[in-house]
């Protein structure tokens, strides 16, 4: 069939017969996916992924919001802290369900198939998709600003250039899964390196005696709830990625050990790099010159690197094709888990047959990707990415509370203090509302409608299992055109 009929088998008992979509004895099938991501590709996947054109961009607006030098300062470091506690919140979610798929086969195992199906719906179509296409875009920008100096680029060659992103990634994420995490290994030690220069070009100015951003550093603070809430959405839109080791749980080694370690080495180096660079930029110029800043990397680079400044346009571009490479390593997993729990078409659960990599997922991602690159609509749906993002969240996290209170008894190898995951939902609600409360906008309702019409194709397609024939000749064409077969999962 196109779109798998499952059993309802449920090995952690997490759901009632009803909802559960999964059966783990179902078929003999052979493929499954590599476990090839170590601790350091781990590590590299995280800040690799988190890492982006967020620290090079966000900071103005971080900043614009809350007023003043040391209060923006709280905030990237109350951003990092935040991204911390879910982080090993997810850890311990990881550890108990050693499935890929990340909040999608949590909400899956938890609260059943419907909502799960929502989220895989908003998830594959909208927000993965989205949010590649913007990064992609970014890269773009910083990659076409040297052919056309003084100038901004034509809206052509951006988008041929974006589009031209995605197909490398497409290329490289199909053919080996080894290959995509060497990309991030690389581009990782290539973006960190840059951050470091700006963080060295930092402290000597300091050393030299540049501190006046920083006197009388709290004067001025917002104490708005709205425009605090919009700041962290700056700055957590930075940090995005902290769970993206949770979407390839099933090709980790060991994931027990290496998904808390990789998470422990990551977000806590990432947060140091975001905090020392607000510093430098901040060293090297007054806040007000940050505010009217376009790029406040680029600005950075022309008044510490002189002739050197080249080196930062080309630093934002590696850094924002690693995030690219990332984004789109672990997005394409949510559309293979998802399809292979019967959510999507069954064609999105298959493996090539050589490669053992899920390339109709992630060719389908890309497809995805590149109609938003090229109509160009999804500014409104990346500015409320993190509405939808902390409403999944938020799910996720009061799952785990459920599982903590509920199911004690379950194996665990790393256990997270109940006070985290409380603070994280806390934070989750604060940030779902306030952007309702504070200035309420048509377009979250648009997002919310776009959400909750997934019910429309969950009940014939998903409940009722109406496939229609035609679809089944597609399915096996695609099958011989792509290569590809089905996989069995990690009954584990």
């Amino acid at each position: 069939s196109t779109m798998r009929e499952r059993k309802t088998t449920d090995p952690l008992h997490l759901t009632d017969p009803l909802h559960s979509s999964t059966d783990l004895s179902e078929g003999k099938e052979k493929l499954r996916l590599k476990q090839e991501v170590g601790l350091i590709s781990g590590v590299s996947l995280i800040a690799g992924t988190m890492i982006g054109s967020g620290i090079f961009m966000s900071p103005e607006w971080v900043l614009h919001h809350m007023g003043n030098p040391a209060s923006s300062l709280l905030i990237w470091a109350a951003c990092g802290l935040l991204a911390m506690f879910g982080a090993l919140s997810y850890a311990e979610l990881g550890t108990i369900i050693k499935e890929s798929g990340g909040e999608y086969i949590y909400i899956l195992r938890i609260f059943g198939s419907l909502p799960a199906f929502l989220f895989a719906y908003t998830s594959v179509i909208l927000v993965r998709p989205a949010g590649l296409a913007a990064v992609c875009l970014s890269f773009a920008e910083y990659a076409t600003a040297p052919f056309y100096p003084g100038c901004s680029s034509p809206q052509v060659a951006i988008k041929c250039t974006a589009a031209a992103c995605i197909l490398i990634l497409t290329i490289i994420n199909c053919l080996n899964v080894r290959l995509a995490t060497s990309v991030m290994n690389i581009f990782t030690a290539a973006k960190l390196l840059a951050l470091l220069v700006i963080v060295v070009g930092g402290l000597v100015l300091l050393a030299s005696g540049q501190t006046q951003s920083f006197q009388n550093g709290f004067q001025g603070t917002t104490a708005g709830i709205g425009a605090v809430g919009v700041a962290f959405y700056q700055g957590l839109w930075s940090y995005d990625g902290w769970n993206n080791l949770n979407y390839v749980t099933e090709e980790l080694k060991k994931p027990e050990v290496t998904l808390p370690r990789a998470l422990m080495i990551a977000i806590p180096l990432v947060t140091c790099l975001y905090l020392l660079v607000n510093v430098s930029y901040l060293a090297a110029m007054t806040p007000s010159e940050l505010l009217s800043s376009g790029a406040v990397a680029v600005t950075w680079g022309d008044k510490v690197l002189g002739s050197w400044a080249w080196l930062i346009s080309l630093s934002v571009a590696l850094s924002t094709f690693g995030s690219s490479n990332g984004t789109f390593f672990s997005g394409g997993r949510v559309c293979y888990i998802a399809a292979r729990e019967g959510h999507m078409p069954d064609i999105l659960s298959m493996a090539h047959v050589r490669c053992l990599t899920p390339s109709p997922a992630l060719l389908f991602t890309s497809a995805m990707s590149l109609i938003m690159i090229i109509s160009g609509s999804f500014t409104s749906i990346v500015n409320f990415f993190s509405f939808v993002a902390w409403l999944f969240y938020g799910m996720t996290i009061s799952g785990l509370l459920y599982l903590k209170i509920k199911k004690p008894e379950l194996p665990r190898s790393y256990k997270v203090p109940i006070i985290i995951p409380i603070i994280v939902l806390m934070a989750a609600v604060y940030l779902v509302l306030a952007p309702i409360i504070d200035q309420p906008q048509i377009e979250i309702l648009y997002i919310v409608l776009f959400i909750f019409s997934g019910i429309i194709f969950y009940f014939p397609l998903v409940r009722f299992k109406y496939h229609p024939r035609f679809l089944q000749r597609v399915t096996l064409h695609l099958q011989l055109l792509l290569e590809v077969a089905p996989t069995s999962r990690d009954a584990n």
